[in-house]
């Protein structure tokens, strides 16, 4: 991977609907180049798919915390979680907890709840989330 693949993938983290024409004009290569640069980086796993991002708040969804979570019967409790639509991201981590999950709901309530539904499976410390300065950061440097 060189650094038009880094400006690249650059442009298409903040924008991958870029067209591109806009894309290949702003990085002086032809469209056919671009095209074949991103197709390969899709063959390379580099790329791994394409998404649109939700606003919560749009969607009713107004509460947004992390749940370090420790249970004895991960295989149940990941079933669990997987069925559970307020939970966006779940991570296996390392230390006194099991898992991190970070969880989306309408209000401190409807969160109240589904923890109180978590506490079937083990037990759990909860970080709510106050304001959110970035999210999804680039893997890629801004300095391409």
């Amino acid at each position: 991977m060189d650094q038009i693949d880094r400006k690249i993938l650059s442009l298409m983290h903040e924008n991958a609907r870029m067209p591109i024409s806009e894309m290949s004009r702003t990085i002086s290569m032809s469209q056919p180049a671009v095209t074949e640069r991103i197709r390969k980086l899709e063959d390379q796993g580099i790329i791994t798919g394409y998404r649109a991002q939700l606003s919560g708040a749009k969607l009713g969804k107004h509460t947004t915390a992390f749940v370090m979570f420790k249970t004895d019967n991960c295989k149940d409790f990941v079933s669990f979680i997987e069925a559970s639509a307020e939970v966006v991201d779940l991570y296996r981590i390392s230390g006194e907890y099991n898992y991190l999950m970070k969880v989306v709901t309408e209000n401190t309530e409807s969160l109240a709840s589904f923890l109180d539904a978590c506490s079937a499976h083990g037990f759990s410390t909860t970080l709510i989330v106050l304001a959110t300065p970035f999210e999804d950061k680039s893997l890629i440097s801004n300095e391409v």
